[in-house]
């Protein structure tokens, strides 16, 4: 394990700048999801599969207008690409919170489609300014950095809608949004390098595309929604011809497995995320929300960091069962800090799971047919991100919060045991 590379890479200046920029732009965002659950359920008086719903359309809007956006930022170039998301964003979010749930959702979804950019934008940057060997260092740098930020914005937005100001912080968010999105325009980041060759572009796309999935707990529906193939710029159009002329041949059994990993993944982490919120606001403790946040992000941030500097991988589904199986004991924790502590756990084998999958998909199909294959894999993902919050979200309000625990745990070690009995079925008969 190398763990010097990162200190070599912060030496950089205008990679360590763009990382600290990007930090501060996640942060508002960060806060909404903890905000827009709590509004919902407090403020409008929904339920949990209500919020949850409303997660999933957001996350659809996300992945639907990330390829719009990654084509104007390759067009027109960044400061032009930014300015319907810095408009939007404080328009749209001041509305939200001030409509029924039913213009909430259309409202939401819109949202989604004009999200400013600032994790493709990021990936894309450091695409340019980190070289050869320093762009995987430079991808977890960026992980871990956006980690950072979920430990910041959760608590955060869990003390604004504990003190009844669901409205004022949703309405903050969008404002601070705009603001961030500005400073990106005036900052102007690279997004393309003159004498970048066509093989160069792919092998950047690859490198972002690997490290942007090991990503964690609390960001993972923005990662996954611009993975996708509906979220990469391009991609549709080249995924169409490369189906054209040579078909689904790289699409094996193995890969369709990679593929339900990911999408297990997704759903076990959405639907942590919603049970997490529902576990301690039932209980009166929606303001210590942002402590069990830090200590799941916290310990995806360790997973990483270790996963990251092994030279021998791990089975995705592996690391996926032990995720969901470690997520069932959050369902029995009574109080704040045992929920925290238990967190760890599923928090440490996050990025783990999200990183094997990819560059498993990544050495499995060739180079010619690897970018639809990873946007394929993005797409798994954010099908998972989108069934999760609902998923929870219907067994919170049929079993209390202990039943968005259960749901996605129960449902991701199901998925991963009927994984392992078919690739052994597959073993037997291929002997």
């Amino acid at each position: 394990m190398n763990f010097a590379l990162y200190r070599e890479l912060l030496a950089v200046r205008p990679i360590r700048r763009l990382l600290l920029v990007g930090m501060i732009a996640r942060i508002p965002h960060s806060a909404a999801g903890v905000l827009l659950t709590l509004h919902i359920v407090l403020t409008l008086g929904q339920g949990y599969a209500a919020a949850g719903a409303a997660a999933a359309v957001m996350t659809i809007g996300i992945a639907l207008g990330a390829p719009w956006r990654g084509r104007r930022v390759d067009t027109v170039g960044l400061r032009t690409a930014l300015i319907p998301s810095v408009i939007s964003e404080t328009l749209i979010w001041s509305v939200v919170p001030r409509v029924s749930y039913q213009w909430l959702l259309p409202l939401v979804f819109v949202g989604g489609l004009l999200t400013l950019p600032i994790f493709s934008v990021v990936r894309q940057s450091l695409g340019v300014l980190a070289e050869g060997d320093q762009r995987r260092t430079a991808f977890a740098l960026d992980a871990i950095t956006t980690e950072m930020v979920f430990m910041i914005g959760p608590a955060a937005g869990a003390v604004v809608a504990t003190s009844g100001f669901t409205v004022a912080g949703l309405t903050v968010v969008g404002v601070a949004t705009s603001l961030a999105g500005l400073s990106l325009m005036w900052f102007n980041p690279p997004t393309r390098s003159p004498a970048q060759t066509a093989e160069c572009a792919g092998d950047e796309q690859h490198a972002a595309e690997a490290a942007v999935v090991a990503t964690a707990p609390a960001h993972v529906q923005e990662a996954a929604a611009e993975l996708s193939p509906a979220g990469t710029a391009g991609r549709a159009a080249e995924g169409m011809r490369g189906r054209l002329a040579g078909g689904f041949a790289w699409f094996t059994a193995t890969v369709a497995a990679l593929f339900a990993v990911a999408a297990g993944a997704g759903m076990v982490l959405s639907g942590t995320d919603v049970g997490i919120v529902a576990a301690l606001e039932t209980g009166g403790r929606q303001s210590e929300i942002g402590i069990v946040f830090v200590f799941w992000c916290a310990a995806s941030v360790v997973g990483g960091l270790i996963y990251g500097a092994m030279h021998r991988p791990i089975p995705p589904v592996i690391l996926l069962l032990g995720m969901a199986a470690l997520t069932l004991p959050m369902a029995f924790a009574h109080d704040t800090w045992t929920l925290a502590l238990v967190s760890i756990l599923p928090g440490l084998l996050c990025a783990p799971v999200l990183s094997a999958a990819s560059e498993t998909v990544a050495d499995l199909v060739s180079e010619e047919r690897r970018g639809e294959a990873m946007g394929w894999y993005g797409s798994a993902l954010t099908a998972g991100v989108a069934l999760g919050s609902p998923l929870a979200g219907i067994f919170i309000d049929l079993m209390g919060p202990s039943g968005g625990f259960v749901s996605v745990g129960a449902a991701g070690v199901v998925l991963c045991l009927v994984g392992l009995a078919l690739q052994q079925r597959r073993r037997k008969a291929a002997a």
